[in-house]
């Protein structure tokens, strides 16, 4: 009696990433916030390496930061591409390592754990104590990053354009525009040149209010600095007249001072930009710095008209 060889099984056909949508949307949108704090930060870099007096540590950090945002971004696109079905045989040959070690130096579950408690940088800081007199929930319409979204969003609504055509303009979804009108979302100012573009408006009413959300120092003389935030402030406070902003202070400056601290010549005395300040719906802590550098300045940028009248009789004739 012959016997039968069994059939040897077959070893199970090896099976291909695993779809999960949900985590490949995670990893897109970590992906669209790496890539704004990316553009913020190297934003500040340009910023310091242009001042020739800018301390090395302090480049030295900011470059660590793109090289940390640059590795947190690999590890949420491995991901990404793994949660989409797709091989990752092209990452790996890209980032020049083996698919192994792509693969178990980016481990989902890690990943996940990491984007979820990841830290964005350059915020701007928040005020050390709340301005007097102000009560503490309305301090967060007041921070810069809200002033900018008013603006932005009164700058969209003059414009007549929606926010559909805004979104086509900058290539992004219009639950995005919203998100960034709304002071929702961290804005880039690259995003910020889109939108201001988008709704034909002047970026000089936006870009003094971007700088104040990201802590970077304007370049402007002092004076003219604190004239251009003030206006900014003003245009996100809807433009209030003269007659408006003295009546919402009850007179306690004069016409003289408001009109000396919009347009010069000269810087007023503190408390009179700190209530400007507080009627245009900002916080002092952020107005005060401007001042204080405008203040200080010796190379003020006067008024011609001033500065003619202090000439010496000799230099008529």
């Amino acid at each position: 009696m012959s016997i039968r060889s069994l059939p040897t099984p077959q070893a199970p056909a090896r099976k291909g990433p695993t779809v999960d949508a949900d985590r490949a949307a995670r990893c897109t949108e970590a992906v669209r916030d790496i890539a704004e704090d990316l553009v913020l930060v190297a934003d500040a870099l340009l910023h310091r390496a242009s001042d020739d007096a800018a301390a090395t540590v302090q480049l030295f950090a900011l470059v660590c930061t793109v090289a940390d945002l640059a590795h947190e971004a690999t590890g949420a696109l491995v991901v990404r591409q793994r949660s989409q079905g797709e091989p990752i045989d092209e990452l790996a040959l890209m980032a020049d390592r083996s698919i192994d070690r792509l693969r178990k130096k980016y481990p989902p579950r890690t990943i996940d754990q990491n984007l979820a408690k990841r830290h964005r940088p350059m915020r701007a800081p928040s005020p050390a104590r709340p301005a007097e007199g102000l009560p503490t929930p309305a301090n967060s319409l007041r921070k810069p990053n809200q002033r900018l979204a008013c603006a932005l969003t009164r700058m969209w609504k003059q414009a007549g354009v929606s926010q559909r055509t805004v979104a086509q303009h900058m290539n992004v979804d219009p639950s995005y525009v919203s998100r960034m009108l709304s002071g929702q979302r961290e804005i880039t100012l690259q995003n910020v040149k889109l939108i201001v573009d988008a709704c034909d408006g002047n970026l000089e009413l936006v870009k003094p209010l971007w700088d104040a959300a990201n802590g970077i120092q304007p370049t402007a003389k002092p004076a003219r600095a604190l004239r251009a935030y003030l206006c900014a402030l003003r245009y996100a406070a809807g433009s209030p007249s003269d007659k408006q902003i003295l009546v919402s202070l009850q007179r306690s400056i004069t016409k003289d001072e408001l009109r000396t601290a919009f347009d010069g010549p000269g810087v007023p005395e503190w408390p009179v930009v700190q209530q400007l300040t507080l009627a245009l719906q900002s916080l002092p802590d952020i107005t005060r710095p401007l001042w204080r550098k405008a203040h200080t300045d010796t190379d003020t940028d006067t008024d011609i008209r001033t500065r003619t009248l202090t000439l010496p009789a000799a230099a008529f004739g």
